[in-house]
């Protein structure tokens, strides 16, 4: 990987983001969960030290309350992540406030440390960082007008050119290309079979017209072989690989690394 000592303004395609200078122009370091290794993952705390080792995105994952809150925590449910349980979607938001953060790790509970809201972490990230927004779906549609709610959301908070959005789910990415087809949008993949197969004439023509307007194809670094990466290259789309946590497990040729411990992929 190569690094740099230039420090260029944040206005770079790769990140969207402004107001702040990076150490890597070569490669977007983007720190998973807020940089997991760090803190309480999804955490503000978290979040906060993730922005402060120089990234340029912060990822996190968006859920909605029972009652349309956009609440950011990895699961769909509370039992790992802090001292209650429960589903997001089948709570309130008062009931999701009344929990503390726990330490996945040590299971310490943070009695300061509450599950975010979307807009407590944009206004964080605001003219600091970028952020890559991650949005799940389950097959019953856990969260119908999620989309719609995350652009308002977004929009509200000035962050529009700092913010893209990523997932697994084609339905979410179909949605978020409707509503506005100017906001930057990923496609999450584990490994790139049947995926890496989307430009070939024979499969479906949905994920080829997915493929036609995602940016960057996002997938599990083990499988981001040499083939792949310039296949995707040669379509147009960028390459991100999630989650490398060992400098010697990044592949060569890729657009951006998603890790735990962003520092470890950033030079002074």
């Amino acid at each position: 990987m190569k690094t740099t000592i230039l420090a260029l303004t944040l206005g770079c395609l790769l990140t969207g983001c402004a107001g702040r200078q990076i150490q890597n122009s070569d490669m977007v370091v983007v720190a998973h969960r807020g940089g997991a290794s760090l803190g309480i993952e999804n955490s503000l705390s978290c979040i906060e030290k993730g922005i402060a080792t120089g990234a340029d995105m912060i990822e996190i994952d968006v859920h909605m309350s029972l009652d349309g809150a956009l609440v950011v925590c990895h699961d769909p449910s509370v039992d790992r992540t802090t001292d209650g349980s429960g589903l997001i979607r089948e709570m309130s938001l008062a009931q999701l406030m009344s929990l503390s953060l726990v330490h996945p790790d040590t299971g310490e509970v943070s009695k300061d440390e509450h599950l975010p809201l979307l807009e407590d972490v944009l206004e964080a990230i605001k003219g600091r960082c970028g952020l890559l927004l991650e949005v799940k779906r389950g097959k019953n549609d856990w969260y119908p007008g999620i989309e719609k709610a995350i652009i308002a959301a977004v929009d509200a908070a000035g962050v529009r050119d700092q913010v893209v959005v990523q997932s697994f789910n084609d339905s979410v990415l179909e949605n978020f290309h409707a509503l506005d087809p100017s906001l930057p949008l990923e496609k999450l993949i584990v490994a790139p079979l049947p995926f890496g197969l989307w430009i070939d004439t024979r499969i479906q023509a949905r994920n080829r017209e997915v493929f036609s307007f995602v940016q960057s194809v996002n997938v599990h670094h083990s499988f981001a072989g040499r083939a792949f990466i310039r296949k995707m290259h040669e379509a147009g789309k960028k390459v991100k690989v999630w989650t490398v946590n060992r400098v010697s497990a990044l592949p060569a040729g890729v657009d951006g690394v998603i890790t735990n411990d962003p520092a470890l992929f950033i030079k002074e």
